[in-house]
């Protein structure tokens, strides 16, 4: 096994744990910082302590840990162990190993979910799907919140660079949702390591090394304390480095002095210190080095029992002269290495044969634990061995059936350095890929894919994959890049692999609507027209064409939609696909039948995928389903940051930002918008820059603020007036009208609309032709404007998108107020007004009473506004809450903590005027009905 590179113990003493009240040299404040972390109420629940090997960080969450304990918090430790950062959920099953109790008293699904990442639930069918992953997120933040109910809770992390992914990803993701909870995590890292999940806006204390004068006080503290000549070169050496001081200065003073302290040279301090603690191993008995080479092959954290069983064959006198020369450590039955370095030192200084018979004993003693069995077979091989790389595969399929992808795909890899023959290994590198394809790691997968094609001229695995690697890339920021990459490959597969051409053309048309670059469009087709055409790929050539450009041969695409709604009945990956379709289609009455028959089948057959996921969010806004849309969009954000796929998170924020703003929270609206446009580059994305700007528009006419309004909506458009994106600006153009004839932009506004008419001719949807109307009829003379409103209201499948109707609704029913045309006026205000009501619109609420009030209309707003003064998120909750469905349930919806839930309708239950939660769907009820009356 590789050299297990953990953190460091640099105290004032060379043992792991220092004593209450001995004293820290150089580090006074860096552990005042953490204690008022832990101690007070942080407005960032995690902090990060990273520094370099040896700085002190483990002697530090130790110093914390305890005093957090002595006052009455509960904590719950792990550590990180490069031997186990293939085992998925291995640093979870540690945090979470003292709280059984607190586990069975989970939701069954978060419990079930929990188990089975565990490996403690029922036994897993091999075709079944992984777990939810965010479900298991779900599950920690409930168990850390129900925990601070009692007491503080403080969870320590340390060497977290070796955690296995799978337990970070659950981590951050909780972790991302504590803010109002007592819960602080304190997580240790190497300096320069990359933490999935913890690498941004994270406050971070870095410990740098101790100055001079703390250097020599802590060189004064030792048993023998160096001086003269000696001491500058320790000093010298050390550059600051706790430890090294510490085990330098031990060095130094050994029987031979001067050949105690290695040389100076080039070599990094961390092999200064190997040789140190490897020159302690000389001389020691043989069955004293045996045991220390079995204890540094397992170097298992959280199995003691299973450690005990290993070296069960060592006597029990073997373990004296390693403690004697400080290279371990006892703690009532257990042994540790006295640092990880030591371990290191160990495991390198044994003969390549040692180590393998080392590993060929652990594997024969671990029978009952067939991963870490595998990974000691593998450890054990001198080269390849089709038996222990079948193993390991085992392995993979049991860790990915767990939600482990990247233990899968570590799995894989190895399994294929191991297989005996190239094309087993390419196939297995290929397996490795796809698993690796949702831990969000492009740069692997691509890596793997790579591999894989240096080791097989088969064409079907070269073009699986280039597939692989697609999946991911789509998903990336990388927009043209990717692009060029998926089309040139896809081109070179047209002859030989039509298919899997088809496959990364399908990925290319994704990436084509994320830029929206016409270019990429004819690419695209060209493409296309080269590949035979089949029965069996009609469905991906219309997914091809519709995402790459749904309108001008949209007729033809929507006849497709019944047979593939059809063949896609039992899928429901399938009918996501088919729902994205439709949306795009300006189709969103079926996009939405297939997204709820695809999510009745949600537990059946797992998680869904991703690609354009934002269409399901988008289609719920347009069907006037916002709650659900929000939904969807706190789930896509989960996965985003989960997996570090920015964009995935920006295209579901601009949504969220959208129905922020027309529930009439504009400024977490703007807050929304602006986090998505700085995550992604705007000409890279143009489908989610007008986005964005759109949710931008829509909370300035929120406000009232037009002119702001006219800017962002305007920048939807480019500066002669053609669609900055060819799907996403068009929705935009009624309500550029709407700002224009309110800021004497009328010329301008008419320019683009009739451009923008010109371009979609015959081709454009009845929902664009409706919203077309609805832009001249505003910005026509007031004589004129009439048929252009009546046009857009004549067709009855406009009803199927609430929103904008109620708008046009409200929009004829001022012109002909204005007209003195009032009564005439009553009937679109009373049904604009219900519709703004049942959705919660509440600036187009008090819009259509005022204008409702100016045309004669009694109107009252007390009851039907019952929800008004609570935040959007407030409302949501209040009518899950109604519902029946109980905080952790609702949580588990909105990826919040019960407690987090618990506060809000807290809040909300004196603004509603009730007490118990039993009066909320008479409420609900109530109001809604009260609502349909009055409008």
């Amino acid at each position: 096994m590789d050299e297990h590179t953990g953190d460091l113990d640099a105290a004032t003493r060379p043992e792991l744990e220092p004593q209450p009240g001995e004293p820290f040299v150089g580090r006074d404040a860096e552990l005042g910082s953490l204690f008022r972390a832990v101690e007070s109420a942080p407005a960032d629940p995690v902090v990060m302590l990273v520094g370099g090997m040896g700085m002190g960080k483990s002697a530090l969450l130790d110093r914390v840990a305890r005093r957090a304990e002595a006052s009455g918090a509960r904590v719950l430790r792990a550590e990180g162990s490069e031997s186990e950062s293939s085992l998925a959920f291995s640093a979870l099953h540690q945090l979470l190993r003292p709280l059984p109790a607190e586990v069975d008293g989970l939701p069954e699904r978060q419990r079930a979910a929990i188990q089975d990442a565990f490996g403690a639930g029922p036994a897993t069918p091999p075709q079944a799907s992984a777990p939810d992953l965010l479900l298991i997120g779900v599950a920690v933040l409930s168990l850390l919140s129900a925990l601070g109910d009692r007491q503080p809770v403080l969870l320590v992390l340390d060497d977290a660079q070796w955690c296995d992914r799978a337990s970070l990803d659950a981590l951050s993701f909780a972790a991302r949702r504590l803010a109002g909870e007592p819960v602080t995590m304190l997580i240790a890292a190497r300096d320069g390591d990359h933490l999935p999940g913890f690498d941004r806006h994270i406050p971070t204390l870095t410990l740098e090394p101790l100055d001079n004068t703390a250097a020599n006080r802590l060189l004064d503290q030792q048993p023998k304390s160096p001086t003269g000549h000696t001491r500058t070169r320790i000093l010298d050496q050390a550059s600051g480095n706790p430890l090294a001081l510490v085990e330098l200065a031990r060095a130094a003073t050994a029987q031979d002095a001067a050949a105690g302290l290695p040389s100076a040279g080039p070599l990094p301090l961390t092999d200064h210190l190997e040789r140190i603690f490897a020159a302690c191993l000389d001389g020691l008995p043989a069955n004293t080095t045996r045991a220390l080479l079995l204890l540094a092959a397992m170097d298992s954290i959280d199995s003691p029992i299973a450690v005990s069983a290993a070296l069960s064959n060592a006597k029990a006198d073997a373990w004296l002269p390693a403690e004697q020369a400080g290279l371990v450590r006892r703690t009532g039955p257990n042994l540790r290495f006295r640092h990880p370095l030591v371990r290191s030192a160990v495991y390198h200084a044994s003969s390549a044969d040692a180590r393998r018979e080392a590993h060929r004993t652990l594997a024969e003693l671990l029978r009952d634990e067939p991963d870490r069995r595998a990974w000691h077979l593998a450890a054990a091989c001198p080269g390849p061995d089709a038996a222990v790389s079948a193993e390991l595969e085992r392995t993979a399929d049991r860790a990915r059936r767990r939600g482990g992808h990247s233990a899968a795909a570590k799995a894989l890899q190895r399994a294929a350095e191991l297989a005996p023959l190239h094309g087993e290994s390419a196939r297995l590198l290929v397996e490795a890929a796809s698993a690796a394809v949702f831990t969000g790691d492009l740069a692997w997968v691509e890596e793997l894919a790579a591999a894989a094609r240096t080791r097989t001229n088969d064409p079907s695995l070269l073009a699986s994959a280039a597939v692989q690697a697609g999946r991911l890339a789509i998903l990336t920021l990388r927009h043209t890049t990717v692009f060029s990459r998926l089309t040139d490959v896809a081109e070179g597969l047209a002859v030989s692999q039509p298919s899997a051409a088809l496959d990364l053309l399908a990925d290319a048309a994704v990436v084509r609507f994320y830029s929206g670059e016409d270019a990429q469009r004819r690419r695209i087709q060209e493409i296309l027209g080269r590949l035979p055409e089949d029965a069996s790929s009609a469905g991906l050539r219309a997914w091809a064409g519709a995402v790459s450009d749904p309108f001008s041969s949209r007729d033809e695409f929507i006849s497709l939609l019944p047979q593939l709604t059809a063949e896609a009945e039992a899928r429901p990956e399938q009918l996501v696909t088919v729902g994205i379709m439709a949306w795009l289609l300006d189709e969103t009455p079926q996009a939405v039948r297939a997204f709820d028959k695809a999510f009745d089948r949600w537990q059946v057959q797992g998680s869904l995928p991703e690609g354009l996921g934002g269409a399901v969010a988008w289609a719920y806004v347009e069907r006037g389903r916002w709650d659900q849309a929000r939904e969807s969009c706190a789930r896509t954000i989960a996965v985003g940051q989960a997996s570090g796929l920015d964009h995935a998170a920006a295209c579901a924020a601009t949504v969220d930002a959208t129905v922020l703003a027309y529930q009439g929270d504009a400024p977490a609206a703007r807050a929304r918008a602006d986090e998505a446009l700085t995550l992604i580059d705007p000409l890279e994305s143009r489908s989610v820059a007008v986005y964005a700007r759109r949710a931008l528009g829509a909370a300035a006419i929120a406000d009232g603020a037009y002119e702001t309004a006219y800017e962002q909506l305007r920048m939807a458009f480019t500066a002669d007036g053609a669609p900055v994106h060819y799907h996403a600006s068009y929705p935009a153009l009624a309500d550029l009208a709407a700002a224009a004839v309110r800021t004497g932009r009328r010329e301008d506004a008419a320019a683009i609309v009739e451009r923008s008419a010109q371009e979609l001719a015959d081709n454009a949807s009845p929902r664009l032709h409706a919203l077309l109307s609805r832009a001249r009829g505003l910005l026509a003379v007031p004589e004129d404007a009439e048929p252009y409103f009546r046009a857009a209201l004549a067709d009855p499948v406009l009803e199927h998108w609430p929103f904008e109707r109620a708008q046009t609704l409200l929009d004829l029913a001022e012109w002909l107020r204005r007209r003195r045309r009032i009564a005439e006026a009553r009937a679109p205000l009373t049904d604009a007004l219900e519709i703004f009501r049942r959705l919660g619109a509440r600036p187009w609420i008090e819009r259509a009473q005022a204008e409702s009030r100016a045309a004669g209309l009694d109107v009252t707003d007390t009851a039907p506004d019952a929800l008004a003064e609570l935040s959007p998120q407030q409302q949501q909750i209040i009518r899950l809450a109604a519902r029946g469905l109980t905080n952790r349930e609702i949580g588990e919806k909105l990826f919040l903590s019960p407690r987090t839930i618990s506060s809000h309708l807290y809040r909300s239950f004196p603004k509603l005027g009730i007490t118990a939660r039993s009066q909320l769907r008479d409420l609900i009820d109530g109001t809604l009905a009260r609502a349909g009356h009055q409008g």
